[in-house]
């Protein structure tokens, strides 16, 4: 059996869901929680597999469980179960730590297969975010691991100088601080650019910044 936690401030939704996950699929409701300032403590009582969790709740909403879960230590995995689909909501599950997403609206057959899905420890997406969720990668995901390859490139010469070009060092002031010519210098230069694919130092600088490999003056990491 795969224990399960249900965790919505609507009693009918809890009794709906578990009606839904009945032993005969393999499935045990072993507590329930009406809101998000219950949950720490049910984990540590029931020791569910999965938990199943509202995201507006009156009290704690469901990210800050969520987020109490995983500083609580070893949480079980969350699979969300909402009625909101917009991009806060999903983003906001995602980066707290749910493994899925899924909105109440779903058949029954979605919702047995996420939850047996996120319990065995994969992650599931409902249909209706999981184009949202694909754009987002390649709006922003896609072009960082496309830059960081770009970076690999770069010899260890090569980030020494970026590192100090950040800082506003001149080529001249490159070549003193690495104890080379600044004829040298320049042909780092103009390699890096190459390699990150930029046109000048301040398109070096800024992917520098973008990428880890140089710190803002005044940053604090």
């Amino acid at each position: 059996m795969i224990r399960v936690l249900i965790v919505d401030d609507q009693a009918v939704i809890r009794n709906g869901v578990a009606r839904i996950l009945g032993p005969e699929d393999g499935f045990e409701v072993v507590a329930e929680c009406e809101d998000g300032d219950e949950v720490v403590a049910a984990v540590a009582t029931a020791r569910p597999d999965v938990v199943l969790m509202d995201v507006r709740m009156r009290r704690v909403d469901g990210v800050s469980a969520i987020r109490a879960l995983v500083a609580a230590g070893e949480p079980p995995p969350v699979l969300v179960l909402t009625t909101f689909d917009d991009d806060d909501v999903l983003w906001a599950v995602l980066d707290a730590g749910a493994a899925g997403f899924v909105l109440k609206d779903t058949s029954a057959e979605e919702l047995l297969a996420a939850t047996r899905a996120v319990a065995g420890g994969a992650a599931w997406l409902s249909a209706d975010v999981t184009p949202r969720v694909l754009a987002a990668f390649r709006a922003t995901v896609r072009p960082h691991l496309a830059g960081a390859a770009r970076a690999e490139a770069l010899t260890d010469r090569e980030h020494d100088v970026l590192q100090l070009m950040a800082t506003g060092a001149t080529n001249g002031e490159i070549a003193a601080g690495l104890h080379v010519s600044e004829a040298t210098v320049k042909t780092h230069v103009g390699a890096i650019f190459a390699k990150l694919g930029v046109r000048d130092r301040a398109g070096a600088i800024v992917f520098a910044f973008d990428h880890g490999l140089a710190t803002p003056r005044g940053a604090t990491t």
